[in-house]
């Protein structure tokens, strides 16, 4: 199975959720908060929000609940506000 994550492909296996292909792949962040500070798993059940990412278009979908689907175009997120 395959996503793109910002563009990029990565590789992983069925049944996977987001998170866990993208913690498999060695990030442990990909969002940022307002303040600039990185996000990744929190809790990894779905409860904090700090795994974010926008899945096919769709925002603020939770990676540790999402399983990965072959083909899905995942976006990082970020808050920062702008100086």
């Amino acid at each position: 199975m395959e996503i793109s994550v910002d563009g990029e492909p990565l590789a992983g296996i069925a049944g996977q959720t987001v998170a866990g292909m993208l913690l498999a792949a060695g990030r442990t962040s990909w969002r940022t908060t307002r303040s600039g500070a990185p996000r990744g798993v929190f809790c990894g059940i779905g409860a904090c929000f700090d795994c974010l990412v926008t899945v096919n278009g769709v925002p603020d979908v939770r990676a540790c609940r999402r399983r990965a689907a072959d083909g899905d175009e995942i976006r990082t997120q970020s808050r920062q506000e702008e100086a």
